[in-house]
């Protein structure tokens, strides 16, 4: 048996301010000894960020980016992605001095899919590498699959449906909602072979999410990649405390007193609240028919308002000045204009119904909470995820998105979405009839099976003690090789 008394495990740097603290408290929730996990010794759980790559913002200079794009959705042009990839690699330095440093070295590393760099790096010391995705395993499963059995060549257009393969159910699409996942994209193939060549020879991968949510994917996936998988999620359930589900992610908008204030003036399951994801980049005719939709619907709402750039973002302002929009909306509409605190809304029990882009952080957030969902997918897992969420699941209604959002192109969209269609959708996920209850009933049901999932003896915290387990069997047996 491997004598060890800490596992320490290297998690992947990060540019945001306030996300080690969140990160320290997250994986703190997921300690070994919340699991109980039974070892010959006794057996800790570290986790560090390397203070020179987490605390140095990339270098911009040497990565030709503009100054504050540090993130992706502070990219102004798509044409700039080539070049955050890039940027990204100049944490290795950085990465690989740390590791110098430790003694013993970290256990494992635990790394994004877009670090594909940390590979290399956890050879050079001999550490496995495992990766981490941002999707859940019905996204990632039918991906690969479409992609190993050329399932989208089958069609003769990009508007005919055919198949997912190798799902435990039937689920179709189109290559029209998935533009960028079947053809060649010359200034990131190269970035997107080395990232598929990097997760091929991890050790593992883990993902947010839990096993009874994705009805049997998570056992396919792991059957398919022939790797170790961990569903380790929802690990926003670790944000208990109102402080908590505030602080996360970027620095909110909104004070947690006004927000709070707002919600409870509203009666209990009545409010929709709208929020399109942090990347989103709809042109302002779109961004003023979906206001138009939710005043329409006649039902309290919170609307967080992004516009790709500054000159949607001044026409919408002119609109909103222009026609008193805010005042139209007062005591009934909240608008939040930047980073809105989700978890802490979502989690408000006057909260009804979301109208969502569908990326897997919202989409798990709804889920924690119990509130079923719109949908409104804009670009590449999140059509998977809407079918997820809508088809299988059970728990959404779609707005009627058919053409993906094309980064660079929200000018040339005009309105894709109706405030007729979004008005429409909105009062079929209120609606008090059999359907919509029904619909209710099973978002109560995912969220309680989320919390069970997460406690002693769920799903996602034997798969967190397995990762545990499995790192030291690692461990153990290079020590006897």
């Amino acid at each position: 048996m491997y004598h060890v008394d800490t596992i320490k495990v290297v998690k992947q740097p990060t540019t945001r301010p306030a996300s080690r603290t969140r990160c320290d408290r997250k994986l703190d929730h997921h300690s070994p000894k919340r699991f109980k996990i039974q070892h010959r010794h006794r057996t800790s759980f570290g986790v560090r960020a390397p203070d020179s790559a987490s605390q140095n913002p990339i270098p911009m200079p040497r990565s030709g980016l503009p100054i504050g794009c540090e993130n992706l959705d502070t990219l102004s042009s798509r044409d700039l992605l080539k070049k955050f990839y890039n940027a990204l690699e100049l944490w290795r330095e950085p990465l690989e001095q740390f590791l110098e440093q430790q003694k013993p070295l970290p256990s494992c590393m635990i790394s994004d899919k877009c670090l594909f760099w940390t590979s290399e790096t956890a050879q050079r010391f001999n550490v496995p590498r495992i990766v981490f995705h941002g999707m859940g395993c019905f996204s990632l499963l039918s991906s690969h699959n479409v992609k190993l059995h050329k399932a989208h060549i089958s069609v003769a257009s990009d508007s005919e449906h055919f198949q997912v393969p190798g799902l435990p159910y039937k689920v179709e699409v189109t290559r029209a909602k998935f533009p960028g996942s079947f053809v060649s994209l010359p200034d990131i193939d190269d970035t997107r072979n080395k990232m598929q060549e990097a997760e091929m020879s991890a050790y593992g991968v883990v993902v947010n999410s839990f096993s009874e949510l994705e009805h049997g994917c998570v056992n396919e996936y792991r059957k398919a990649i022939q790797k170790k998988v961990w569903a380790i999620g929802p690990v926003s359930l670790c944000n208990r405390m109102n402080l908590d589900k505030f602080e996360r992610g970027n620095k909110a908008s909104i004070n947690e007193q006004k927000c709070l204030k707002c919600l409870d003036s509203m009666e209990q399951r009545s409010v929709i609240y709208a929020c399109l994801g942090s990347l989103y980049r709809l042109g302002s005719s779109q961004l003023i028919e979906l206001g138009l939709g939710l005043e329409a619907s006649q039902q309290p709402f919170i609307w967080v308002v992004k516009t790709g750039n500054q000159r949607a973002n001044d026409e919408l302002e002119n609109w909103f000045s222009k026609h008193n929009f805010e005042e139209r909306i007062k005591g009934r509409g909240l608008l939040i204009k930047g980073w809105a605190p989700q978890v802490l809304i979502l989690s408000h029990p006057a909260i009804k119904g979301f109208l969502t882009h569908c990326g897997w952080n919202s989409t798990l957030e709804a889920v924690c909470s119990g509130v079923p969902m719109i949908t409104w997918p804009q670009f590449s897992e999140q059509f998977f995820n809407e079918k997820l969420i809508v088809e299988i699941l059970k728990i959404g209604v779609g707005v009627g998105v058919e053409v993906p959002f094309r980064w660079g192109e929200e000018g040339k969209l005009g309105v894709l979405v109706k405030k007729e269609e979004i008005k429409k959708s909105i009062d079929m996920l209120m609606n008090r009839g059999e359907e919509g209850e029904e619909r209710r009933m099973r978002a109560r049901e995912l969220a309680e099976m989320a919390r069970r999932a997460v406690g002693e003896g769920g799903s996602s915290n034997l798969d967190m003690s397995f990762l545990v387990q499995d790192i030291l069997e690692h461990l153990n047996q290079q020590e006897r090789g």
